[in-house]
């Protein structure tokens, strides 16, 4: 056992002897004779939970670490059952953050009760009973009431589920003597406010029970593990942190991770024969393994991979279409439980999902899982890795299969990583006042409370561990109705305070809109795409809430194969104009995009820097040879990165890294307009907090309308005028930068983000989790049209009131956790301090080889992906030409490169 690091310990590794001593007799015959050997993660851990400490388990999927968390509990509860000491009550609480793998729990824990109790009979001859039941929103009312008159020993419920139990006023008196909590996918929670939730319900359970009861958190591969634990454990009522044990067993089972590129041009091949290329070697990989699990990062991209895979293989008799499915979280229920039957029973060879079989559900044997395109994260790559080699001691195998050339750069880094073992940092939202909401009027339910005993129960979960008696009061305030104005608009208190005794009690009628309305997951809209011809409305289809969301007025996009313009943005529907021949400035399925996570970025930053020295320094040959070796690339995949990376260099004499930034112009004459394309290699995340800032006070100074297009290696501002001269741009570019400091960042970008459609949705969201908006009210479900429509006036209301905290909620929640505020400054500070230094580029014949992703990022619908590859294929002769141009003029390349990096001021010319 390591050191004790804040309250934190590291586990060591254990014999099996050990280990099966702490167990019951017939238990641990049971394991020896069921289990044959412990796992990593149980010989670890199950000491530390028989001793009673808080633990959290980090391993792979197949590791075993639900049994290494429950044996220690049914230990337990055995032992009492023998005795003649079990209670009929709720001993233990799994909590998990699907209800898929709710019922997969309690058939995993059933198969092994009923062996246990034949090993316990066979040793005592006692019979040994022990209830397992699920309680969600999918629980029917007689079971619930069963529950009641039979209560399970072993509850499994879900963050929502287990908040409505706090106040279901009979059944929590079940859970007065609970003695183990386990949370499991804490990775999954962690880093959302559904599990700044769950925290909050933690601790407050921890008031029912009136002592601590021991939390087992179980996670896929997470990291800082320190944080993660300490976000499980929470602090005492001193404000100290509760001890915890840390089982890091994270890379116990081995890795083979690949990269596989098409054997042909990423820029020139049409995109026709690059998609049968990719599917060629999709189909190659699927026929080479027995089951097979493949990963797109959209449920569009999942649902085209099912449909060409299908006519591809079943019509060439190799495989019936029956083999392959689709598995996604618009498929219903019932289809969804369906494949993940048959993929456990292995009738089928192939499943394409895009995010819902990340998590662990029960799938059976996996051999192979294949990314279609980079994951955007180490930790995800290895969490979808993980799925393979679905038990201890198999090899988790991957393949990325890439699509371009700035996914084969990403892909071989985060490749690079995985195999090394570095993983990204999950970000745990900070203070979350809508959801403190939530639990405020939930509290106020059961009895009354002081403002100080409110803070001592909120401040020992993490996230609100620094929450200020401000902060506290600002929601008090709401809910209590101290705002005038807003019963105006049917916004009615929900708790009752009384200032002289500083009490928190229930009001009439709280209870109902708790008990309807509990739970942070937002509803999601589908909004009509319409145009106004005559003053009738054309309907062309419906765009999803989350893509409408980061629409402005002017921006282009695809619907159908056609591309329209915004020209306005209503609660209820979208008004557009046709717009053929238009460049798309944002992909129809943005809204689903992963971001490339920071610390990943940086590493590709890193990786383009390395790159470009050597090619400076080393011949063509030696550079190939040392990616093949390192990065474990195909040779022509190297040369694929080789050929881009030169050719960057060749074209400004500058490659944008994790180092320097660099700023182009680019004149597009055909569209007449001037296009600033920034390669800062920082992820979309941070890129988007620069470019609307950035945007925002460029707009002022050139006094044009800017649109902004944001991608994980940089963003383009747009404006339609060509005349503005190079000089006076550069100055304002430059005046920009110098004006936006880490001190006013935040201001500007409040500003920036304060009429766009993502705030709207966003304070939507915010204020039906924090019941300013009920989703369901006496019975009835308010449609989702009235309280978009009720959002937006209340937004116009409660702005004139300083620091509402809703209002302040919807900024932290935009800046801190769909942006990345924090990593914005840290890039905005080096800039200052000269470690990130700008560099600018003229580009007058094309824009650099860099650019034409981002520049071509708006073009995603299928219809105009030969558009795509036309425009970059385009963009790419006059790279070719230009760079012909320049060797033939000074014959040695390395001369090309020095004197274009030696510019003046910063500015290289092309």
């Amino acid at each position: 056992m390591s050191a004790p690091s804040n309250n934190i310990i590291y586990a060591r590794d254990h014999e099996d002897n050990y280990v099966l001593s702490h167990l019951l007799e017939p238990i641990a015959n049971w394991v020896k004779e069921k289990l044959k050997t412990l796992t990593l993660p149980q010989r670890m851990a199950i000491p530390y939970i028989k001793q009673g400490n808080h633990v959290l388990i980090s391993s792979p999927t197949g590791t075993g670490k639900t049994l290494a968390a429950f044996l220690p509990i049914i230990d337990d509860l055995v032992r009492e059952s023998i005795e003649g000491k079990l209670r009929d009550e709720v001993h233990a609480v799994y909590v998990s953050p699907l209800r898929a793998l709710n019922n997969d729990m309690r058939k995993n824990l059933i198969a092994p009760l009923n062996d246990i109790n034949r090993y316990v009979n066979r040793w005592c001859s006692k019979d040994i009973t022990l209830r397992v039941a699920v309680r969600t929103s999918d629980t029917l009312p007689q079971e619930k009431v069963r529950m009641l008159k039979e209560p399970p020993h072993i509850l499994i419920t879900t963050p929502e589920s287990l908040a409505l139990i706090l106040n279901a006023p009979k059944f929590k008196e079940k859970l007065r003597n609970v003695k183990w909590v386990v949370v499991d996918e804490i990775h999954e929670l962690a880093a959302n406010k559904r599990g700044s939730h769950l925290m909050v319900s933690l601790e407050r359970l921890r008031d029912l029970v009136n002592r601590d009861f021991q939390r087992i958190g179980l996670s896929a591969t997470i990291s800082p593990l320190e944080e993660v634990a300490r976000f499980l454990a929470g602090f005492d009522d001193n404000g100290g942190p509760r001890p915890i044990v840390v089982v890091d067993a994270r890379f116990a089972k081995p890795l083979d991770i690949k990269v596989v590129s098409p054997k042909m041009n990423l820029v020139y091949s049409p995109a026709s024969a690059l998609t049968e290329a990719i599917y060629e070697n999709l189909a190659e990989l699927v026929l080479a393994h027995r089951t097979t699990l493949v990963f797109t990062n959209t449920r569009s991209a999942t649902e085209r991979v099912v449909y060409k895979l299908k006519k591809m293989l079943s019509n060439n008799g190799v495989l019936d279409a029956d083999d392959i499915e689709a598995h996604h979280s618009s498929l219903s229920r019932d289809v969804r439980l369906d494949v993940e039957d048959k993929l456990k029973k292995g009738e089928l060879r192939v499943v394409i999902s895009s995010t819902s079989l990340e998590l662990g559900i029960d799938i059976g044997h996996i051999d192979l899982v294949i990314l279609l395109s980079s994951p955007k994260s180490v930790t995800r790559l290895l969490q979808r890795v993980g799925r393979s080699g679905h038990n201890a001691y198999a090899v988790s195998k991957g393949v990325l299969l890439v699509v371009d050339r700035d996914d084969l750069v990403e892909c071989a880094v985060l490749a690079k990583l995985a195999m090394k073992r570095k993983i990204d940092n999950v970000k745990i939202p900070k203070t979350p006042l809508d959801v403190l909401a939530q639990h405020m009027v939930g509290m106020s339910l059961e009895k009354p409370r002081t403002i100080d005993e409110i803070l001592r129960i909120i401040r020992r979960s993490y996230p609100y561990r620094d929450i200020t008696e401000e902060e506290l009061m600002s929601i008090v305030n709401y809910l209590a109705g101290k705002y005038p104005g807003l019963e105006d608009y049917n916004v009615y208190a929900k708790i009752r305070y009384d200032e002289e005794t500083r009490l928190v009690g229930r009001r009439r009628g709280a209870r109902m809109i708790y008990q309807l309305n509990v739970g942070v997951i937002p509803d999601e809209a589908k909004v009509p795409v319409v145009s106004k011809d005559g003053g009738k409305r054309k309907y062309f289809g419906d765009l999803e809430e989350g893509f409408v969301e980061i629409l402005n007025s002017g921006d282009i996009f695809v619907l159908g194969g056609r591309t329209y313009k915004v020209l306005a943005i209503h609660p209820t529907h979208i008004i557009v104009s046709p717009a053929e021949g238009e460049k798309p400035t944002v992909p129809i399925w943005f809204s689903e995009m992963l971001p490339l996570s920071y610390d990943s970025a940086i590493e590709v930053g890193v990786f383009r820097r390395v790159v470009a020295e050597m090619i400076k320094t080393m011949p063509r040959e030696a550079v190939v040879e040392f990616l093949v070796r390192e990065y474990n690339l195909e040779k022509h995949a190297a040369k694929y990165i080789y050929e881009y990376i030169y050719e960057q260099l060749l074209f400004t004499g500058v490659v944008p890294s994790d180092k320097n930034i660099v700023i182009e112009i680019w004149r597009d004459r055909e569209t007449s307009s001037t296009n600033i394309i920034v390669h800062s290699l920082f992820g979309r995340r941070v890129n988007d907090v620069l470019s609307r800032v950035y945007a925002y006070i460029l707009s002022k100074k050139l006094n044009e309308s800017i649109r902004i297009s944001v991608t994980d290696n940089g963003f383009m501002l747009s404006f339609k005028n060509i005349k503005v001269l190079d000089q006076t741009l550069k100055q304002a570019i430059e005046e920009t930068i110098k004006e936006v400091t880490v001190d006013n960042v935040e201001v500007i970008a409040r500003r920036a983000i304060r009429k766009t459609e993502l705030f709207k949705k966003r304070f939507r969201h915010c204020a039906e989790r924090s019941f300013m908006l009920l989703r369901r009210y006496k019975g009835i479900d308010v449609s989702l049209a009235k309280r978009q429509i009720n959002s937006e006036k209340l937004i116009e209301i409660i702005e004139k009131y300083p620091k509402f905290p809703i209002i302040e909620e919807t900024y932290r929640e935009i800046l801190e956790d769909v942006m990345d505020l924090a990593h914005a400054k840290e890039v905005i500070n080096k800039v200052h301090n000269n470690e990130i230094e700008i560099r600018f580029s003229f580009s007058y014949y094309a824009p650099s080889p860099f650019a034409h992703h981002i520049i071509a990022f708006g073009y995603s619908d299928i219809v105009l992906m030969e558009d795509k590859r036309r425009l970059i294929a385009k963009f790419q002769d006059i790279v070719k030409k230009v760079l012909e141009q320049k060797i033939n003029m000074h014959g040695n390349t390395h001369e090309i490169i020095e004197s274009l990096g030696q510019h003046q001021e910063g500015k290289a010319t092309t």
